[in-house]
Protein backbone atom coordinates (compact mmCIF):
# COMPACT_ATOMS: atom_id res chain seq x y z
CA UNK A 1 0.00 0.00 0.00
CA UNK A 2 1.37 3.34 -0.89
CA UNK A 3 -0.50 6.78 0.18
CA UNK A 4 -0.04 10.22 -0.87
CA UNK A 5 -1.08 12.78 1.22
CA UNK A 6 -0.89 16.31 -0.14
CA UNK A 7 -4.34 17.23 -2.15
CA UNK A 8 -8.06 15.87 -1.85
CA UNK A 9 -8.00 12.70 -0.43
CA UNK A 10 -10.11 10.61 -3.05
CA UNK A 11 -9.77 7.13 -1.43
CA UNK A 12 -11.91 8.53 1.79
CA UNK A 13 -14.48 10.64 -0.26
CA UNK A 14 -14.83 7.48 -2.56
CA UNK A 15 -15.81 5.54 0.49
CA UNK A 16 -18.20 7.34 1.73
CA UNK A 17 -19.80 7.44 -1.49
CA UNK A 18 -20.08 3.73 -2.14
CA UNK A 19 -20.92 3.31 1.67
CA UNK A 20 -23.65 5.60 1.04
CA UNK A 21 -24.18 3.56 -2.47
CA UNK A 22 -24.33 0.54 -0.59
CA UNK A 23 -26.88 1.89 2.31
CA UNK A 24 -29.32 3.35 -0.34
CA UNK A 25 -29.59 0.44 -2.79
CA UNK A 26 -31.18 -2.77 -1.93
CA UNK A 27 -29.24 -4.39 -4.35
CA UNK A 28 -25.81 -3.60 -2.81
CA UNK A 29 -26.68 -3.94 0.74
CA UNK A 30 -24.50 -7.05 0.56
CA UNK A 31 -21.24 -4.48 0.09
CA UNK A 32 -19.30 -4.43 3.48
CA UNK A 33 -17.25 -1.23 2.34
CA UNK A 34 -15.11 -2.59 6.07
CA UNK A 35 -13.49 -5.44 3.20
CA UNK A 36 -13.22 -3.26 0.19
CA UNK A 37 -9.81 -1.53 -0.42
CA UNK A 38 -10.27 1.56 -2.15
CA UNK A 39 -7.39 2.33 -4.74
CA UNK A 40 -6.11 4.79 -7.25
CA UNK A 41 -3.95 3.85 -10.23
CA UNK A 42 -2.31 6.74 -12.44
CA UNK A 43 -3.17 6.68 -15.77
CA UNK A 44 -0.41 8.14 -18.64
CA UNK A 45 -2.68 9.98 -19.64
CA UNK A 46 -6.38 11.61 -19.03
CA UNK A 47 -7.80 10.80 -22.04
CA UNK A 48 -11.31 8.69 -22.52
CA UNK A 49 -10.07 5.56 -23.72
CA UNK A 50 -9.32 2.90 -21.45
CA UNK A 51 -10.59 1.85 -17.90
CA UNK A 52 -12.10 3.70 -15.48
CA UNK A 53 -12.34 1.25 -12.67
CA UNK A 54 -12.05 -2.36 -11.68
CA UNK A 55 -12.45 -4.50 -9.01
CA UNK A 56 -10.03 -7.02 -8.10
CA UNK A 57 -11.94 -10.38 -6.97
CA UNK A 58 -9.66 -12.02 -3.74
CA UNK A 59 -11.18 -15.56 -3.96
CA UNK A 60 -11.90 -17.71 -6.49
CA UNK A 61 -15.24 -19.27 -8.15
CA UNK A 62 -17.57 -19.44 -4.67
CA UNK A 63 -15.28 -17.94 -2.87
CA UNK A 64 -12.73 -20.33 -2.92
CA UNK A 65 -9.19 -19.75 -1.38
CA UNK A 66 -7.45 -21.94 -3.66
CA UNK A 67 -7.71 -22.59 -7.46
CA UNK A 68 -5.99 -25.76 -9.14
CA UNK A 69 -3.81 -24.13 -12.36
CA UNK A 70 -1.99 -26.50 -14.53
CA UNK A 71 -2.00 -29.02 -11.69
CA UNK A 72 -0.96 -26.94 -9.09
CA UNK A 73 -2.96 -25.13 -6.53
CA UNK A 74 -2.82 -21.09 -6.27
CA UNK A 75 -4.41 -18.97 -3.79
CA UNK A 76 -4.72 -14.68 -4.02
CA UNK A 77 -1.59 -12.94 -1.91
CA UNK A 78 -3.55 -11.19 1.33
CA UNK A 79 -3.95 -7.82 1.07
CA UNK A 80 -4.64 -6.34 5.04
CA UNK A 81 -6.44 -3.18 6.33
CA UNK A 82 -3.94 -1.49 9.30
CA UNK A 83 -6.02 -3.74 12.30
CA UNK A 84 -5.22 -6.81 10.03
CA UNK A 85 -8.31 -7.44 8.64
CA UNK A 86 -8.00 -8.96 4.99
CA UNK A 87 -9.65 -7.28 2.17
CA UNK A 88 -12.08 -9.31 -0.23
CA UNK A 89 -11.96 -6.89 -3.16
CA UNK A 90 -9.68 -4.28 -4.15
CA UNK A 91 -11.82 -1.22 -5.71
CA UNK A 92 -9.60 0.95 -8.42
CA UNK A 93 -10.30 3.78 -9.95
CA UNK A 94 -8.05 5.47 -12.33
CA UNK A 95 -6.87 9.16 -12.45
CA UNK A 96 -6.73 10.79 -14.20
CA UNK A 97 -9.03 9.14 -16.49
CA UNK A 98 -12.27 8.32 -14.68
CA UNK A 99 -12.75 12.22 -13.16
CA UNK A 100 -12.48 13.41 -16.91
CA UNK A 101 -16.17 11.69 -17.78
CA UNK A 102 -18.88 13.45 -17.08
CA UNK A 103 -20.96 12.90 -13.25
CA UNK A 104 -23.38 10.06 -14.40
CA UNK A 105 -20.99 8.19 -16.42
CA UNK A 106 -18.49 8.47 -13.20
CA UNK A 107 -21.50 7.76 -10.75
CA UNK A 108 -23.17 4.83 -13.50
CA UNK A 109 -19.03 3.49 -13.43
CA UNK A 110 -19.28 3.06 -9.16
CA UNK A 111 -22.09 1.59 -9.47
CA UNK A 112 -21.43 -0.60 -12.11
CA UNK A 113 -18.24 -2.21 -10.06
CA UNK A 114 -19.67 -2.37 -6.79
CA UNK A 115 -22.52 -4.45 -8.68
CA UNK A 116 -19.61 -6.74 -9.35
CA UNK A 117 -19.35 -7.59 -6.32
CA UNK A 118 -20.66 -11.61 -5.11
CA UNK A 119 -24.32 -11.27 -3.61
CA UNK A 120 -22.82 -13.61 -1.06
CA UNK A 121 -19.72 -11.21 -0.30
CA UNK A 122 -17.76 -13.95 -0.54
CA UNK A 123 -14.46 -12.45 -2.34
CA UNK A 124 -16.15 -13.65 -5.63
CA UNK A 125 -17.54 -11.68 -8.63
CA UNK A 126 -21.14 -11.91 -9.07
CA UNK A 127 -21.74 -14.47 -11.68
CA UNK A 128 -24.31 -14.58 -14.44
CA UNK A 129 -25.05 -17.33 -17.16
CA UNK A 130 -23.34 -18.13 -19.99
CA UNK A 131 -20.07 -17.28 -21.53
CA UNK A 132 -19.58 -13.82 -20.02
CA UNK A 133 -20.31 -14.34 -16.25
CA UNK A 134 -19.02 -10.92 -15.56
CA UNK A 135 -21.70 -8.48 -17.38
CA UNK A 136 -24.36 -11.44 -18.84
CA UNK A 137 -24.98 -11.99 -22.56
CA UNK A 138 -25.44 -8.40 -23.42
CA UNK A 139 -22.85 -5.82 -22.07
CA UNK A 140 -25.46 -2.81 -23.61
CA UNK A 141 -28.19 -4.28 -20.78
CA UNK A 142 -25.82 -4.13 -18.41
CA UNK A 143 -24.77 -0.97 -18.87
CA UNK A 144 -27.82 0.46 -19.11
CA UNK A 145 -29.26 -1.87 -15.64
CA UNK A 146 -26.18 -0.08 -14.17
CA UNK A 147 -27.56 3.54 -15.59
CA UNK A 148 -30.95 2.83 -13.73
CA UNK A 149 -29.50 1.72 -10.69
CA UNK A 150 -27.31 5.17 -10.26
CA UNK A 151 -30.98 6.86 -11.38
CA UNK A 152 -32.41 5.45 -8.28
CA UNK A 153 -29.71 6.36 -5.92
CA UNK A 154 -29.81 9.91 -7.25
CA UNK A 155 -33.77 9.85 -7.10
CA UNK A 156 -33.17 8.98 -3.49
CA UNK A 157 -31.70 12.17 -2.82
CA UNK A 158 -28.39 11.81 -1.32
CA UNK A 159 -26.36 14.60 0.36
CA UNK A 160 -24.51 16.72 -2.78
CA UNK A 161 -21.74 16.57 -0.61
CA UNK A 162 -20.88 13.18 -0.86
CA UNK A 163 -20.60 13.38 -4.84
CA UNK A 164 -19.74 17.06 -5.66
CA UNK A 165 -16.00 16.27 -5.87
CA UNK A 166 -16.56 14.36 -9.29
CA UNK A 167 -18.84 17.19 -10.70
CA UNK A 168 -15.45 18.54 -12.12
CA UNK A 169 -12.53 17.32 -14.50
CA UNK A 170 -8.98 16.08 -12.83
CA UNK A 171 -7.91 19.15 -13.21
CA UNK A 172 -10.24 21.21 -11.27
CA UNK A 173 -10.43 18.81 -8.55
CA UNK A 174 -6.78 19.50 -8.57
CA UNK A 175 -6.73 22.81 -8.55
CA UNK A 176 -9.34 23.68 -6.05
CA UNK A 177 -7.12 21.18 -3.22
CA UNK A 178 -3.59 21.33 -4.45
CA UNK A 179 -3.71 18.00 -5.91
CA UNK A 180 -5.66 14.28 -5.89
CA UNK A 181 -4.43 12.11 -3.13
CA UNK A 182 -5.54 8.71 -2.11
CA UNK A 183 -4.10 5.09 -1.40
CA UNK A 184 -3.01 2.91 -4.02
CA UNK A 185 -3.04 -0.79 -3.54
CA UNK A 186 -0.37 -2.98 -6.06
CA UNK A 187 -2.22 -6.12 -8.00
CA UNK A 188 -1.74 -8.84 -5.48
CA UNK A 189 -0.04 -12.06 -7.00
CA UNK A 190 -1.05 -15.84 -7.01
CA UNK A 191 0.97 -17.41 -4.75
CA UNK A 192 1.74 -21.28 -4.85
CA UNK A 193 0.39 -23.26 -2.03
Amino acid sequence: MESQSCGFDFTTAMRCLCTDMATRLPELRHVDLGRVAISICQTRTGGSHGTYASLTPMRFEAGAAEKKIRGQRFGVESVCNEAGSEFLYILSFYLPRFLNTPLEEKLSTVVHELWHISPEFNGDLRRHEGRCYAHGNSQRAYDAEMDRLTQRWLALDPPEHLYEFLIGSYDVLSAEHGGVAGTHWRSPKLMPR
